[in-house]
């Protein structure tokens, strides 16, 4: 979009907040970039030039607005709605690949030499993989500045910087502030904050919940970080947090105080993390055993939650098919619940097949209990990390509570996931991925769409066969049978698993419902 300047120039001018994330804008006076909504006065046409990434704009020598903090933008949807190569070394690069991996990691991952995936990643975004790893620190870097008290040589290192003077430089060259700069800046804010809220609210009792604290700011404690999560409205949270709190799985996820909660496996340690909805935002209580995780941490929140969507793109397109419309018009905003970990949740897919919720709810705890990591947790109810593929690959398939045929297509999965054959993630093709697993036995059209759409993250997984879509589709006027209904939603393309969701909304079931 950066290349079309002038739908970029009124996008600008009208402070359009759709399009952050999107594109980026450099003023060419001041050597400064903003996101499309800042508050300040537009520059002059003649003096923007626009960027399509952030990391972008720090190569060509500019630094982040202090008042729109572009580099706080949602991501840009682009990322999520497609696969091919530029996209998954997106994903993987938001998830920290190149800060553990290198550049040659990434390029090993996606099946090309380094150099390949350098001149792609030029070409589309402005910036190589290094720079675009780079602009990514200097944000997990702010993160920790303004949320914690810990030593700047610590933050340093936690943020993925080889060493604190790289640290230091980067920082004041991306932000035009020293780290302590950055970090009494913001004491100094939220200092004068507090002071005319307690005026404000003098009277009145505060609530105590982890998601309220998240949000006033209370006292820092150590490996504990709060933080808001932007996004693009609308947003309708209630089938969002509402499927998620009502497939919890007991001991690794639970809804508590008005947050989801749940457990996180992370390369450095575990953590666990508490999100709540709010109208401009997702209040983030993040707890880490290491600090390091921070980022990823950060990533696969957002991908749970499918922050990075485009809401009004996704319901333009389906308000153009009349008996969807009014659906997506009483409550615009739906996004796509997905996971954390897409191996877990490919075998969850599993034990949920043709059974209730609540059965696959238990199938799933007694997997945990048996073979997940035990955590401490002692702000809620959550005990374990859902096991790993390779924890699972060894367990005994006569223990498992299940039919035959289900106990062989579980550890056939398990298997093939803990051996490496099958890979489930951010850099997976979408295509591939379906066709590996519709080889596995039990894997028929409604589980290889149920993962591709709640693990791989295709916006266009599509579930024709699934007995609430039909059951929709037939209370509407659409077509019932899997085939019609397929044909149908060819109009719906490249946003059918946001349909989806529109059509399960239509039920009464807990999944379309925040808890009370």
């Amino acid at each position: 979009m950066h290349t079309d300047t002038e739908r970029c120039v009124r996008a600008v001018q009208s402070k359009d907040a759709r399009f952050d994330g999107w594109f980026f804008t450099a003023v060419l006076t001041t050597r400064i970039y903003c996101r499309p909504s800042c508050p300040v006065v537009p520059p002059k046409p003649g003096n923007m030039v626009f960027y399509p990434s952030a990391a972008a704009c720090q190569q060509a020598g500019y630094r982040a607005c202090k008042r729109c903090r572009p580099d706080t933008s949602p991501g840009s949807p682009e990322w999520n709605a497609r696969a091919d190569a530029v996209a998954r070394a997106m994903r993987l690069i938001r998830d920290g690949v190149v800060d553990r991996e290198g550049v040659p990691g990434l390029a090993a991952r996606l099946g090309y030499s380094t150099r390949q995936i350098e001149r792609q990643l030029l070409a589309e975004l402005g910036a190589g993989p290094l720079a675009l790893a780079r602009a990514q620190r200097a944000q997990t870097a702010r993160v920790l500045i303004e949320t914690t008290g810990l030593p700047m040589a610590d933050v340093a290192f936690a943020a993925g910087f080889s060493s604190v003077r790289t640290f230091n430089d980067t920082v004041r060259e991306v932000f035009a502030l020293a780290p302590s700069e950055l970090r009494t800046r913001v004491t100094t804010s939220r200092t004068d904050s507090t002071r005319a809220t307690s005026a404000r609210a003098a009277g009145t009792r505060a609530a105590n919940t982890p998601a309220a604290r998240a949000v006033a700011g209370t006292p820092r404690t150590p490996g504990v970080i709060t933080l808001r999560l932007p996004y693009r409205a609308p947003l309708n949270p209630d089938n969002l947090f509402g499927h998620l709190a009502a497939t919890a799985v007991p001991g690794v996820e639970e809804w508590r105080d008005g947050a989801y909660r749940r457990t996180l496996a992370l390369p450095h340690g575990h953590g666990i993390v508490a999100l709540a909805p709010h109208p401009d935002h997702i209040a983030c209580r993040l707890s880490l055993t290491d600090l390091r995780d921070l980022t990823l941490a950060i990533s696969r929140c957002r991908w749970m939650l499918d922050l990075d969507a485009d809401p009004v793109a996704v319901d333009d397109q389906l308000r153009t098919d009349p008996l969807l419309a009014p659906l997506v018009d009483k409550a615009p905003g739906r996004r796509v619940p997905r996971t954390v970990d897409a191996a877990e949740f490919a075998v969850r897919a599993v034990l949920g097949q043709q059974v209730s919720t609540a059965a696959a709810r238990t199938h799933a705890a007694r997997l945990v209990a048996a073979h997940g990591t035990p955590v401490d947790d002692p702000e809620g109810g959550l005990t374990h990390l859902f096991p790993a593929p390779e924890a699972l690959a060894a367990l005994d398939p006569e223990a498992l509570a299940l039919p035959g045929s289900r106990r062989t297509t579980l550890t056939t999965l398990v298997g093939a996931l803990a051996d490496g054959s099958l890979r489930l993630g951010p850099d997976s093709d979408w295509d591939e991925a379906r066709v590996h697993l519709a080889r596995l036995p039990g894997f028929g059209p409604w589980t290889v769409e149920v993962i591709a759409m709640r693990a791989l993250g295709d916006p266009d997984a599509f579930l024709p066969t699934d007995l609430g879509v039909r059951r929709a589709a037939a209370g509407l006027g659409l077509p019932s049978t899997p085939a019609a209904l397929t044909a149908r939603a060819a109009a719906w393309r490249p946003w059918r698993a946001y349909a989806v969701q529109y059509l399960w909304a239509t039920d009464s079931h807990p999944i379309n419902h925040l808890p009370a």
